[in-house]
């Protein structure tokens, strides 16, 4: 009978993932991407413009993210997964239409909303559904496969993009990226949604242990599952201003969720930010343009493995994350200043590490929301995440004005080494204060 009950929700744990991992890889196989500042450079745009236009960008996401984070917790999450590639199917097709810079703008604000659109609604309706199958301890796997997913279709896209722009141009390009995101608003329709009041719904007393073995050891307390278990979420009667309110509070007022909000930001835009500064430090090893996406191929093969060893990261204590966060930092250093090709061998295990972070970080903070709110204090999360970012971007280019790439990416990826010593210090002390600790896979609360 025990046996029998532990398999029933496996179909639905798949039907979730495969749509899930489906819709990843279509949100991000945009033919658009490898060549959008070629595209803008060739429509006659400066370098000034084109940077504009990435701070419209990164703007759109800050305006549109927590508002977006609200709607989820109102409306449906599966909605609002369906409408983000809508969306930016439209701005990309609006490059193609009419190439000129008020386009790019206006293009550039649809694809930063329909990324806001995305963030939040999707990691919470992922956690809803596998805490309701009993399997919410799968969440930081399923979260990093996901990502790997999007990884690979950034990969492919980045293949096919050339052969494609040589046969038919830029109207053909757009065409293939509109066509991706049309499939990934299809694909999205069918992910599973079930939000049940709170009134009907049974507690799950351990929800970070559901998907251990019925025979392992219990868990340490130093380890990431021993997070205290986060009640499912409600479908309460609170409407959009009151769900943002809400989400808001739970930031503000719970030390070991704000904590965990900025442990995720911190994690994810550093090498999120450093990501763009890669081409130029690839130029600087001495390869020519050519060799450039060979180059950056090796990068992404990095994070492709760093998501795919999320299973195994959730085993680390805070120890452990924070030697992790360590390895980021220096992996990143030595990298860069070593001026040669051999050093993106240590940037690829510099960004295969960081995106296990990132998963482990996101993966703590849905143990620690409860309430309503959980896709609204996500995109906070995403909104901090995003200021962060464009906070990296202006001490970048001041680092690099003055030091040459190099230093600057060397001196960018020391916050690594910070958050990783001021974690290592925390945990020593007797009174470990809540929020720091909390915020680490495997803190203590």
């Amino acid at each position: 009978m025990i046996l029998t009950a532990s398999r029933v929700p496996e179909p639905a744990v798949r039907r979730l993932t495969a749509t899930l991992y489906g819709y990843a890889f279509l949100s991000d196989f945009v033919l658009l991407y490898p060549l959008y500042v070629v595209f803008f450079a060739d429509t006659g745009l400066s370098v000034g413009q084109i940077a504009s236009l990435f701070v419209i960008w990164s703007a759109a996401g800050i305006l549109f993210e927590v508002p977006s984070g609200a709607w989820a917790d109102v409306l449906s999450r599966r909605l609002l997964l369906c409408l983000a590639p809508l969306v930016a199917a439209l701005g990309f097709a609006l490059w193609v239409l009419l190439p000129s810079y008020p386009a790019f703008a206006v293009g550039f604000l649809l694809w930063g909303a329909g990324g806001a659109l995305v963030s939040g609604a999707l990691e919470a309706l992922v956690w809803t559904e596998l805490d309701r199958l009993g399997a919410v301890g799968r969440y930081a796997r399923v979260l990093g496969r996901a990502r790997t997913a999007g990884v690979l279709g950034v990969v492919v896209s980045g293949v096919l993009a050339g052969p494609v722009l040589a046969v038919g141009g830029y109207p053909v390009v757009g065409a293939a990226s509109v066509l991706a995101c049309l499939l990934a608003a299809i694909v999205a329709t069918r992910l599973p949604e079930h939000r049940v009041p709170a009134a009907v719904r049974v507690p799950v007393a351990e929800p970070a242990l559901a998907a251990r073995p019925v025979g392992a050891a219990p868990s340490r307390r130093d380890e990431p599952d021993a997070a205290p278990p986060a009640r499912p979420d409600d479908d309460g009667d609170l409407g959009w201003w009151d769900t943002l309110r809400t989400g808001v509070s739970q930031v503000r007022t719970r030390p070991p969720v704000r904590a965990a909000v900025l442990l995720v930001a911190v994690v994810a835009a550093d090498w999120g930010a450093l990501d763009e500064y890669t081409p130029l430090l690839a130029l600087d090893t001495g390869v020519g343009a050519q060799a450039v996406p060979l180059l950056l191929l090796l990068l992404w093969a990095g994070v492709t493995v760093g998501g795919l060893l999320a299973p195994a990261g959730e085993r680390l204590g805070s120890r452990g994350y924070a030697a992790l966060l360590g390895l980021v930092g220096v992996a990143l250093a030595a990298g860069a200043l070593l001026r040669h090709p051999a050093g993106f061998v240590l940037l690829a295990v510099a960004f295969g590490a960081a995106q296990l972070a990132t998963v482990l970080a996101d993966a703590r903070l849905q143990a620690r929301i409860t309430g309503t709110s959980r896709a609204t204090v996500t995109s906070l999360a995403g909104m901090a995440t995003d200021v962060l970012i464009i906070v990296t971007y202006a001490g970048y280019g001041l680092l690099a004005t003055a030091a040459g790439n190099a230093v600057a990416f060397a001196l960018t990826a020391g916050a690594y080494l910070v958050v990783a010593l001021v974690l290592l210090t925390r945990r020593r002390r007797t009174a470990v204060p809540v929020g720091v600790a909390a915020a680490v896979p495997g803190g203590p609360d």
